[in-house]
């Protein structure tokens, strides 16, 4: 071959015109939809080798009106907990599709924006982790024949499938365990709003739970970055009466919090006890390891993508399936 013909693309026509067939031959060829004779099918498979021919996806896209693409949309891809995910969906999907990833910093009209580059793009399907969506805005996709998977609770839809952990119950398992270990004021960095409603209503059942009343000067938003984390931590130590325990409502503010306890020259969980949720990689890395509340990423990324993959694929029967996913505490040295 050719410098030439190394440096560009080449088309089917010169595939063609090099084995001696029409470029329909050629087409039969590469779909194997029709049969060719062992003879032409060798030349022409020759001919394909020698240019280096390869066909275009896009077009194949067109022609077969799918992109073999799915789109997984996230609220923060810096976040550990996105990552694990997606590679779970990559992983159920077995390479048949190629996966991108858009971030949407958690704001609604950029996740709008998403769903509607998803729709026009014709992707094959759709798996949405967002803050902002409701169970109806997926289903604008429904409606223009895109499969979708939400994730988690609020984007559940009459027709919408959905896969999410239980957070009332991991936000009540977290802060059980710091009263069963004797604290009394107990510190809340919550998520943003509408983000970490289900663990902040863990959390209150099980003050409530405990005879403890819920005092709102022990509650600080948080925004799910370590510096949140941070912010929030500075604001519970600073009041009259700090809490003796935090719980964060995820994994990156409970690492916030922990260095801030570290400035202050406070003993974790000696001075202050710290719980967090989700489990990502760097919690068992901490100093103390974090005791945290499971939320199985990768495991709700492959049902995700097994739901995604039944629906893309004619396995779906139509009715809307939930999949609920255990949380569950792991106790480490923060508490």
């Amino acid at each position: 071959m050719s410098a030439n013909e190394k440096a560009r693309r080449n088309t089917i026509a010169e595939v063609a015109d090099r084995a001696g067939v029409s470029p329909t031959t050629v087409s039969h060829v590469l779909s194997g939809n029709r049969p060719v004779a062992d003879t032409t099918s060798r030349r022409v498979r020759q001919a394909i080798e020698e240019l280096g021919y390869r066909p275009s996806s896009l077009a194949r896209s067109l022609r077969l009106q799918r992109s073999h693409t799915i789109a997984i949309i996230v609220p923060d891809i810096t976040n550990p907990f996105y990552p694990v995910l997606a590679r779970g969906v990559d992983d159920e999907l077995e390479g048949r599709y190629l996966t991108f990833v858009c971030n949407t910093d958690g704001q609604r009209e950029r996740e709008l924006r998403f769903v509607a580059e998803a729709r026009d793009r014709q992707v094959d399907g759709v798996i949405i982790a967002a803050f902002g969506l409701t169970g109806d805005d997926a289903e604008t996709l429904l409606g223009a024949g895109v499969p979708v998977v939400g994730l988690g609770p609020h984007l559940r839809g009459r027709r919408l499938d959905a896969v999410f952990t239980d957070d009332e119950h991991g936000g009540r398992e977290a802060t059980r365990h710091l009263i069963a270990r004797g604290h009394r004021r107990i510190g809340l960095i919550s998520g943003p709003d509408g983000a970490g409603d289900l663990r902040t209503i863990g959390h209150h059942r099980a003050v409530t739970e405990a005879g403890l009343e819920i005092d709102p000067a022990l509650e600080v938003p948080g925004d799910w970055h370590r510096a949140g984390g941070a912010a929030g931590m500075r604001r519970l130590l600073d009041i009259a009466t700090p809490p003796t325990a935090v719980f964060a409502e995820n994994d990156l503010m409970a690492i916030g919090a922990l260095e801030v306890a570290r400035e202050r020259g406070m003993s974790v969980p000696g001075d202050v006890a710290i719980v967090g949720y989700d489990d990502i990689e760097a919690a068992q890395l901490t100093t103390p390891p974090l005791t945290t509340v499971v939320n199985p990423a990768y495991e709700a990324g492959r049902q995700a993508g097994r739901l995604l993959l039944d629906r893309m694929t004619g396995g779906f029967d139509g009715r809307a399936r939930v999949v609920g996913l255990r949380s569950s505490l792991v106790v480490r040295d923060s508490s």
